[in-house]
C-alpha cells in the first residue's frame, strides 16, 4: 500500500496548487479518495470522528444490491433460455445475462461519471461519490433488451437535470436512478412496455409470453406463477427488480449497517399493505382483487421502497416525516397501479413524486415539534409562578 501511496502523490504533483494542471485536481483527487482515506479535515462546523464516510456509505449500498444484481443476471438468462426450452445450466444462463446486463452497467458509469468530472472540473470542486450506487441502480431497473444509446441518454438527463443542475451529489431533490427511468418510459415508451421488453428475445423463437404480472392483470389476465415463484423472482421484470428475496437480504444489509431507513421501509410496507387490503374489499377489477401480500412482493415496490425510497438526499429526514414519507408512498403505489392500467406499475412514480414533498413534510414535523415544546416552556412557567 506504501508503494501505491508515493506512486499516486507522485501523479498528483502536476495537479497541485499552482501547477499547470490545477484545473484538472478534482480528476486525480477521485481517484485518490477512492483507494485511500481522504486526509483532510473539516475547518469549521461540528467535528465527528466517523470511519464511515460517503465513499463507504455508497460502498455498502453498493454490496446491499448485488445479491438482487447477481439473481437479475441469472433470470435474464433464465428468461431467455425458458423461451427455447431446452436444457440449460445456471453458468450458461448467468454469461447470458452477463452479455446483456455488463455493457448496460458500463454504459451508464461511463456517461455518468464523465458527466460529473467535467462538472467537478468546471466547478473546482472535488468529485463526489454518490454516482457509484446511481451508476448501478439505473441499469438495474431498466428492461433488459432496452438499447444501450438509450441507456446512455436517460443516464445523462438524470446527472444533467435530476442532479448537477441543483448542485450536485447532496443538493438534489429527486432520485437520479428513477429520474432516468421516467425519462425513458416518456421517451422511449414503446422500449419501456409491453410484452416484449421484459425478458431478452431468443431470435429463433417466433412469439414470447414476457409480459409482467402486473401488466398481465391490468389487461384482465390470469397469473399462472405461485406466491414463491413471485417471491423468488423468475419472472419477467426489469433486470434486478424482480426478486423479493434478494431484495430483503439487501434491505437487511442496509438496515443492520444504519444506512437505510427502517422507519421508511416499514411505513412503505404498512401503507402497501393497508392501501392493497382495502382495495381486496372492493375487487372491482383483477388489480384490486390481487391480493395485498402479493402486491409487496411483485413488480418494482420492493427494491423501490429498500434502495430508492430510503434515498438519504430525496427522503425525508426527521424520523416522524420518515413514518409518513413511507406510508404515503407505499399508498400511492397501489393506488396507481389500481387506478391507471396504462402504468400497471405505480412505485417511480410514488417515490418520485413524494421526493417532492418530502421537505415539506420535514417543515411540518419540525414546526410541529417547535410548537410543542414552546406549550410544555409555557406550561413549565405557568407552574413555576403559580
Amino acid at each position: 500500500m506504501n508503494a501505491l501511496r508515493k506512486r499516486l502523490d507522485s501523479l498528483k504533483k502536476p495537479f497541485g496548487k499552482g501547477q499547470k494542471l490545477e484545473k484538472f485536481a478534482p480528476a486525480i483527487n477521485a481517484f485518490d479518495t477512492f483507494l485511500f482515506v481522504p486526509n483532510h479535515t473539516t475547518k469549521k462546523g461540528a467535528h465527528i470522528r466517523d470511519a464511515v464516510d460517503l465513499k463507504r456509505t455508497m460502498v455498502t449500498v453498493i454490496l446491499a444490491l448485488m445479491p438482487a444484481l447477481i439473481y437479475g443476471i441469472y433470470n435474464t438468462g433464465y428468461q431467455y433460455y425458458s423461451q427455447m426450452e431446452t436444457p440449460f445450466t445456471f453458468i450458461e444462463a448467468f454469461i447470458h445475462g452477463s452479455w446483456k446486463i455488463v455493457p448496460m452497467i458500463i454504459v451508464s458509469y461511463v456517461v455518468g461519471l464523465s458527466i460529473e468530472f467535467g462538472f467537478a472540473v468546471y466547478r473546482g470542486h472535488e468529485v463526489n461519490e454518490g454516482y457509484l450506487v446511481t451508476g448501478l441502480l439505473i441499469p438495474m431497473i431498466m428492461p433488459v433488451d432496452i438499447p444501450l444509446w438509450m441507456v446512455a441518454i436517460s443516464t445523462a438527463f438524470a446527472v444533467l437535470i435530476a442532479k448537477e443542475a441543483f448542485g450536485g451529489t447532496g443538493m438534489n431533490i429527486l432520485n437520479p436512478a428513477l429520474t432516468a427511468r421516467a425519462f425513458a418510459f416518456f421517451a422511449y415508451p414503446t422500449y419501456m412496455s409491453g410484452n416484449k421488453v421484459w425478458v431478452s428475445e431468443a431470435s429463433n423463437v417466433d412469439a414470447i409470453s414476457g409480459e409482467t404480472i402486473l401488466g398481465t392483470l391490468a389487461a384482465g389476465g390470469d397469473v399462472n406463477y405461485s406466491m414463491f415463484e413471485m417471491f423468488q423472482g423468475a419472472i419477467p421484470g426489469s433486470i434486478a427488480e424482480t426478486s423479493t428475496l434478494w431484495v430483503a437480504v439487501g434491505a437487511l444489509i442496509l438496515i443492520v449497517t444504519g444506512i437505510g431507513s427502517w422507519r421508511i421501509i416499514t411505513g412503505g410496507i404498512l401503507g402497501a399493505a393497508i392501501m392493497g387490503l382495502l382495495f381486496n374489499l372492493w375487487g372491482a377489477n383483477a388489480l384490486m382483487s390481487f391480493s395485498w401480500m402479493n402486491h409487496l412482493i411483485v413488480g418494482g415496490f420492493a427494491f423501490g421502497i429498500v434502495f430508492m425510497a430510503t434515498d438519504p438526499v430525496s427522503g425525508a429526514q426527521t424520523n416522524k416525516g420518515k413514518w409518513i414519507y413511507g406510508v404515503l408512498v407505499g399508498i400511492l403505489c397501489i393506488m396507481i397501479r389500481v387506478f391507471n392500467p396504462a402504468y400497471p406499475e405505480g412505485v417511480m412514480l410514488a417515490i418520485l413524486l413524494m421526493n417532492v414533498f418530502a421537505p415539506t413534510i420535514d417543515h411540518y414535523v419540525v414546526n410541529g415539534n417547535i410548537k410543542k415544546r414552546k406549550k410544555r416552556w409555557a406550561l413549565a412557567q405557568e407552574l413555576k409562578s403559580a
